[in-house]
């Protein structure tokens, strides 16, 4: 006799198994994230500089990982435009995190160095300016965030650890 397998009882085997399988975590077990980064350049009148159409903003821009497997490891931070027409880097991920320090296995810090390049006319000349960014990140199995964003060595944005979930949103003052 020879042996016919019952695919219908198979289908609903896996399906059980399947199931099973993913019902098996609760909602602690998840770790919250919260590294999205909506940030503005304007000078000190309060001018949009990242609005290539106005006199003195930049027309182009570059980012690159300082922390890259290469010298040159472009990262991509789109630019948009808010609904008062502000134009904002939304930073999603993207550059290398590096371990900064592990204070225990339940708390790390991350970081991430990037490298702005800006290019604007000045006299018919073009003019290029390059920044810094050094952003810092916590983890814990419970939240991985921007915990801090320096520019220019200079502190732009902080979040303290029992701060909620939301886009961190900031402007960097040139």
């Amino acid at each position: 006799m020879k042996f016919k397998p019952n695919y219908i009882f198979l289908l609903q085997l896996t399906a059980l198994l399947f199931l099973a399988v993913s019902c098996g975590s609760d909602d602690e077990s998840l770790q919250r994230i919260d590294q999205i980064m909506n940030f503005s350049l304007k000078n000190s009148a309060g001018q949009d500089l990242l609005n290539g159409k106005k006199a003195g903003s930049y027309t182009a821009y570059s980012v690159n990982d300082f922390n890259g497997l290469t010298d040159v490891a472009p990262v991509s931070i789109p630019l948009k435009m808010t609904t008062d027409s502000l134009y904002y880097f939304e930073y999603l991920s993207g550059a290398r995190r590096i371990i900064k320090d592990s204070i225990s296995p339940e708390n790390k810090t991350y970081r991430s160095d990037l490298r702005f390049s800006f290019s604007r006319t000045v006299n018919n000349q073009v003019v290029t300016v390059t920044d810094a960014m050094e952003i810092h990140y916590r983890w814990t199995p419970s939240l991985f965030q921007v915990s801090e964003v320096l520019y220019n060595g200079q502190v732009v944005f902080s979040k303290a650890a029992d701060a909620p979930n939301a886009i961190n949103t900031f402007t960097i003052i040139k």
